[in-house]
């Protein structure tokens, strides 16, 4: 998994970094606001994790600007010395969708999370149906049609489907959707991913005829496209 850390101060992003580099994340460590906010904006992280006091901001108006400027949902937790309701209400408001305070536990905030990730960062979840184009994936019967033919998936098939479709737009790592589909740590085998992605491809016939493709980022992962007449190469 690939995380943004927003931490002015230096000790306490080592120890950070230091307790998410041996699970088997990727962390990369921002000291100011501005730099947070361009690298996430430019780049692609499968969750970040927030201080509320900047040198240069605050965390609740980056994360705002954050969350106006992504086409997507990425997971937020805050982590701050800020304990009262109010600062919390604030956070929580402006975006973030989870808030802890320092001195975190580190099972704790290992188990937070993991427990954002497996939300996976969408309302969709939450319904019956999701159709995007001649898509249609029936959340309880846990089966999809593709111009109202159904087509045959396995359970696991079904979830990495569901995700795709909750996140469109979005660059998935190979790590992120192992531990948010398969529930595993991403260093595990990310070559399951890849097999699960062709098949998926082969099975939904999800290409540019039927408005979408599953691109492959090299050396990141894969991210679903909507796929028009101006953007079809």
């Amino acid at each position: 998994m690939k995380i943004a850390l927003l931490e002015d101060e230096l000790d306490q992003a080592e120890n950070l970094k230091q307790l998410l580099c041996e699970k088997g994340h990727v962390c990369e460590h921002f000291a100011t606001g501005q730099s947070f906010l361009y690298a996430v904006t430019h780049n692609s992280y499968d969750l970040l994790i927030m201080d509320w006091q900047l040198p240069d901001a605050e965390g609740p108006d980056i994360l705002r600007q954050i969350r106006q400027q992504l086409n997507w949902h990425v997971p937020v937790l805050f982590l701050t010395q800020r304990d009262q309701e109010e600062d919390i209400v604030h956070a929580l408001e402006s975006g973030a969708d989870d808030y802890l305070v320092k001195p975190p536990r580190p099972a704790e905030l290992l188990a937070r999370l993991s427990a954002l990730l497996r939300r996976g960062g969408t309302d969709e979840q939450e319904v019956d149906k999701v159709k995007r184009g001649p898509f249609e994936l029936d959340m309880k019967s846990r089966s999809i049609s593709c111009h109202g033919q159904g087509v045959s998936l396995t359970d696991k098939d079904f979830e990495l489907t569901a995700f795709l479709f909750q996140n469109i737009g979005r660059l998935l790592s190979r790590e992120y959707l192992l531990e948010s589909v398969w529930g595993i740590n991403g260093s595990v085998n990310t070559r399951t991913v890849d097999t699960h992605m062709s098949r998926l491809r082969r099975k939904l016939k999800i290409n540019p005829e039927n408005g979408f493709r599953i691109r492959t980022v090299y050396q990141h992962g894969y991210r679903l496209e909507e796929v028009n007449e101006n953007n079809s190469e």
